[in-house]
Order: structure tokens, then sequence, then C-alpha cells
């Protein structure tokens, strides 16, 4: 079987999730190598979620100080280099912006095809600081080398032809029967007011400041942010409940309980979050921008908002009566596209298509 090498710096959170599905889902057609580093967010029993057939290769100094330390980086891309010299892979996938850096500076891409896979570029999602111009500059740069810039759905690969030469795309999905499997026995958790919820940490990217004005906006509803984080500070609102980290059990249970969830971010590749909610089947508020807009169109199965004020005015719309159509659609696209089994057929297919 053809070989494809995956490299994972960011092995935690969605990117974890992404990464292994994928890394399983191509293990029937390809022979699969991953290359990795420990990160705080990554399970401890992570080699669980892998099928054994998956070959596993820690990368001793990817994670310790990626893009900060040009000895360190040095080290990190010697050490990839051998790991290439070592399987000699058909096809390279990098994933993430610090193995998507430092993987293209290794990579030459003279005997494989070389891929990169942002999962929602650095400089969109960090806003406007230093640091994220900073990024943009790399990837411009970097956009030059002999790879494929793979995106998660369309709007990200619009941003992709902006900084590199030979773009893809491929929709991101959940696994159905696992999601399922989840929720299953799962009783949702009641509420006494209508009930708007978000999900993660509050961070630059999420704008928490949005939410909270978007609540403060709606006294008459609760609103609710799972998770917590630096910027937890601007969820003051009297309406607002932020309720910490949850299990995924429990978070799946307040999530079935609520009635909207918001993705009021600055931008996304595809968030699984979003894509399990519409498959919870509920009402869909995301903001208008890379990635959140791919998945949602206007009042077809949600709404997209610019202002807090588009938001406001869509919840108390729902209060007084609920679009289920457009929750109906929501799940039905989950169903048809935004799925692992969909997903699955495309990867193949696209590796195929790049092998030399």
């Amino acid at each position: 079987m053809k070989k494809v090498l995956m490299v994972c710096e960011a092995f935690g959170g969605g990117v974890f999730t992404y990464v292994s599905q994928l890394c399983n889902d191509m293990s029937d057609n390809f022979d699969v190598y991953l290359a990795y580093s420990i990160r705080p967010q990554t399970p401890k029993n992570y080699k669980e979620f892998l099928d054994g057939r998956v070959h596993l290769i820690k990368v001793k100094h990817l994670g310790a100080k990626g893009l900060t330390s040009i000895s360190n980086d040095i080290k990190i891309i010697k050490e990839l280099q051998e790991i290439e010299a070592q399987i000699k892979p058909d096809v390279i996938h990098l994933h993430s912006s610090i193995a998507g850096g430092l993987g293209r500076i290794a990579y030459k891409g003279k005997n494989n095809t070389v891929v990169y896979t942002p999962h929602g570029y650095a400089h969109i999602l960090m806003g406007g600081c230093m640091k994220s111009k900073v990024y943009y500059i790399m990837e411009k740069i970097l956009g030059k080398t002999n790879s494929i810039t793979l995106t998660c759905c369309e709007s990200e690969d619009e941003v992709a032809k902006t900084v590199c030469k030979k773009t893809a795309y491929i929709e991101t999905g959940v696994n159905l029967p696992d999601l399922s499997a989840s929720l299953d026995g799962i009783a949702p958790v009641k509420n006494e007011k209508f009930t708007v919820f978000t999900l993660g940490r509050a961070c630059v990217q999420k704008q928490p400041q949005l939410f909270n004005k978007i609540a403060e906006l709606v006294p008459e509803a609760r609103f609710a942010w799972i998770g917590d984080g630096e910027l937890e500070k601007f969820l003051t609102a009297p309406n607002m409940d932020v309720t910490g980290w949850k299990s995924r059990k429990e978070a799946l249970a307040m999530a079935k309980g609520a009635d909207v969830f918001i993705l009021c971010s600055l931008g996304e590749a595809i968030a699984m979050s979003l894509i399990e909610n519409m498959y919870i089947k509920k009402l869909i508020l995301v903001s208008n921008t890379m990635g959140n807009k791919s998945v949602i169109q206007d009042n077809v199965n949600g709404y997209v908002c610019t202002t807090a004020e588009q938001y406001a005015v869509h919840i108390k719309a729902a209060m007084k009566k609920f679009p289920r159509e457009i929750t109906e659609r929501a799940y039905q696209d989950v169903l048809n596209i935004y799925n692992t089994e969909v997903m699955k057929k495309k990867y193949i297919e696209f590796y195929n298509s790049i092998c030399r």
C-alpha cells in the first residue's frame, strides 16, 4: 500500500479528534504513520483512540519550543527529515501551523507530495495582534514551497488562495455512530428559561465580549459559556453563567437541554462543536467569518450574523416561534455532508490523486 505520513504537533482538542479519526479511516487503504508530540490537552490514553495499524512515531523535539527557538527548530527539522528517509512516504500530511511551518521547511516534495492543513489560519484566529502578522508573513513565504494546502471548507480555501500556490478542500465531518452512541442515554439538563450557549475557551478567537453583549440585549433568556479561559472576565451579563470545563457527557447533556448554539468566533476551520450541535438540532447562529459561513447558509440551516443586534433579533424571534424547519435542514446537512463517511471517501480519492 502507499504510505501516508501524518505530522501533528497540535495533538489535542479538535485537531486530535480530526487527526486520529483520519488516521483510522485511512488505515484500510494506506500504510499510515503518525509523527506527533504530546501537549497538555492530549488525552493520556491517546493510543486507545488509534487503530492498531497506525505506526506511531513520537517526535522528540516537536512541541517543546516550536517556532520560538531557532536551535530547537533546526533539531525538529533534522528529526523530521530522518523520519522521511526511514519511512519513504508517498504523501506527507502536515497538520496545524507549527507542523505546517517546520514541515514545509523540512520536506521539499521531491519524492513525495507534501500536504498542509492549517485547521484554521492562525493569523485570522488571533485577531489583529503583532503575532498574527508574523504568522501571515510566514504563510506567504511558505506558501511558495512545493506543497498543497488542503483546508477544511470552501471559505478557508479562499483564504488559502491568498497565501499559497496550490489549494484544495475537504469538508470536516463528525463520526455519526460515535456521536449517536454518546448521546444515547444522556438526559438533557432542564432549564427554566430559554437557553443560549456556546462552548470553548474564552479567548480572542471566540470573542467573549461579543457573546456577552448579545446576552445583555436579550435579558429574558439564559446564556451559558461552557468552558473558561483568560477572557472569561468579560462574561459579566447578569443572565450569564460560566460553567467551567465539563466532561463530554456533561457538556452534551447541557447542549441537549439548551435551545440555541452560538459560534461568534473570528474564524474557524470547521468547528466540531458546530457540526455536533447541528446534529442535535439546536438552532445555530454564527459569525460571518471563515469556516462558519461555509457551513451555515443564512435562513436555510441557521443564521449568519455580523452584529450583536442581529443575533439578538434571531434569538427573540426563536423565543416566540422556534424555526424547526431550519434545525431539521442543519441535521440533514450533517447526515449528507459533514460526517466522516463522506470525508473518508473524499480523502481516499484525494490521496490517490496526488500519489506519485
